[in-house]
């Protein structure tokens, strides 16, 4: 069977979809469903900056849409945030700097209640990891994810807010980071007694390499579906 790496997009039932803001905007993106039956759980994906290059097609999120609905049985929620392109079109708006994106966080979450997608986990990358700690607490999700936060636009006050709210919050914490390295994430993460931080040998900010690609999407599955993991590598007909 051929191995799943790079560009590889797994069956799934794919849909474009719109999200409406409260102050009126029309965000793009996609939802990815597992293609024969209903998903046990989804992750709604938050991406990284987008005045530096970040959209809904940021290649982890990209490949946890293109690979995790076949591999185990997850919902992919991805869209971009206000004033953000990709292929799939341009949200209206312009960047909020993390704070008017609280409303764009909002209008995703509507969508999860409207089709009863089922447990619903935030899974940010980077800036998204900031929407998630200033924004996230507010919606009725299972936990979250966060990969590679730099912690620049939340404040040890985001942090503590987390501190007594009981759901799981993990980060992934690459190695050789850009922004946040291990010590000093476990440092301000210290503020947050139950936050599960995971510190990934030779990882990079942009988790860049299938190794790592697969690393991060074992990690993610391992939180949500336990029971899918260690994630196949092959796949029947598989095409790059």
């Amino acid at each position: 069977m051929p191995e799943i790496r790079g560009a590889v997009e797994l069956p799934a039932r794919r849909e474009d979809i719109e999200l409406r803001t409260e102050d009126g905007l029309t965000l793009v993106g996609e939802l990815a469903l597992p293609l024969e039956h209903e998903p046990v759980a989804t992750l709604v994906t938050l991406h990284p900056l987008p005045t530096a290059g970040g959209f809904m097609d940021s290649h982890i999120i990209r490949k946890a849409a293109a690979r995790l609905p076949a591999l185990a049985d997850l919902a992919v929620l991805r869209f971009n945030t206000r004033g953000t392109s990709s292929p799939r079109g341009t949200s209206e708006g312009v960047f909020g700097d993390g704070v008017a994106e609280a409303a764009d966080v909002a209008a995703a979450m509507a969508l999860v209640e409207e089709r009863s997608l089922p447990h619903p986990w935030l899974l940010g990358w980077s800036f998204g990891t900031e929407l998630v700690l200033k924004h996230g607490r507010r919606f009725p999700v299972d936990g979250a994810i966060l990969l590679s936060p730099p912690l620049r636009r939340a404040t040890d006050d985001d942090l503590r807010a987390w501190a007594g709210d009981p759901r799981p919050l993990v980060a992934l914490v690459p190695e050789f980071d850009d922004y946040l390295r291990p010590a000093e994430a476990a440092e301000r993460f210290s503020l947050i007694p139950h936050l599960r931080q995971i510190d990934v040998e030779d990882g990079k900010h942009l988790w860049v390499g299938e190794k790592q690609t697969s690393r991060v999407l074992d990690e993610i599955v391992g939180i949500v579906n336990p029971a899918a993991t260690p994630l196949p590598t092959r796949w029947p007909d598989a095409d790059s």
